[in-house]
């Protein structure tokens, strides 16, 4: 099942303790790039949340932030020599570059480390099993709003296709018609070149003819370019990470169409060419989005 690469998904896990809160946001990214977000009482957690991540989703970027409330009574301890050091050092500045500051409480409170939670009121192993949880819930209603997503984009993926599949016909048809194009077209140049008293061998100019038609053939082109649809058509319906391959598909098909453009040089068939590298182009943008 195609899966985009974009989506959200939010999880509360809450009890008398504490409250965590999860929220994970996904957009496209050639691979895959993992961003946490932690209150530093739960910075332990960041490996763990990371593999969780990696064994759901392949590609795009992951941006998952948590919060932790405490609502039950904590206590604090104060790293008194590192507020020591800092005043001392602020003292110092003051004096030597002659400053008349205050000393802002807020400011040396926010200092790394100043204020710590108590050992009683660190993390347990509860906060620990609820962080969890909450990455694993928001995880999942990602997981169905990408799955939605992706069953959105395989829809419009796959009328882009039927457009495709409705064209190649027009080109098959009229590649039968491509020798007596051929044909004129020669005779009409030789015509201009050559002088009239100058008589042409019939079996030399049938030569040049095959040989020009055997130059422009696109038989091949059109049956690579269909077989690559039928793969495109295959891949929407498989559960894993498809993007890259179909974006692979897509330079492929392009190629071919390119070829046909060069090749032919009918208008007829130039039209409908470039007809399917407009939605060649169209897919292209889509599977971007595709993880």
């Amino acid at each position: 099942m195609l899966k985009s690469m974009t989506g959200f998904g939010q999880a509360i896990i809450e009890n008398e303790s504490h409250r965590v809160t999860a929220d994970v946001k996904t957009v496209n990214n050639r691979f895959l790039d993992i961003h946490v977000k932690l209150p530093i009482e739960i910075s332990s957690q960041e490996i763990t949340i990371k593999k969780r991540i990696q064994s759901l989703l392949k590609r795009g970027r992951v941006d998952i932030t948590i919060a932790l409330t405490q609502t039950a009574e904590t206590s604090y301890e104060i790293n008194l020599p590192l507020l020591k050091g800092y005043l001392k050092a602020l003292q110092q500045i003051q004096v030597e570059l002659n400053l008349d500051a205050n000393i802002d409480l807020a400011l040396v409170t926010k200092l790394p480390n100043a204020i710590q939670l108590t050992t009683s009121s660190a993390p347990n192993q509860e906060i620990t099993a609820s962080v969890v949880a909450a990455v694993d819930q928001a995880l999942a209603k990602l997981t169905d709003m990408r799955i939605n997503e992706g069953q959105e984009l395989a829809k419009e993926l796959s009328k882009r296709l039927d457009l495709i599949d409705e064209a190649i016909p027009s080109i098959e048809n009229n590649i039968g018609q491509l020798l007596p194009v051929y044909r004129e077209r020669l005779q009409k140049r030789m015509q201009e070149v050559l002088p009239n008293t100058i008589q042409t061998d019939d079996t030399r100019f049938a030569q040049e003819v095959a040989y020009l038609a055997e130059r422009s053939d696109i038989t091949e082109e059109v049956t690579r370019l269909k077989s690559h649809v039928l793969q495109f058509r295959d891949l929407l319906t498989v559960g894993e990470e498809v993007g890259k391959k179909l974006d692979f598909l897509l330079q492929e098909m392009n190629r071919e169409a390119n070829t046909i453009l060069s090749k032919s040089g009918e208008l007829s068939i130039s039209k409908v060419a470039l007809d399917i590298k407009t939605e060649i182009e169209k897919l292209r943008e889509q599977v971007q989005n595709v993880e």
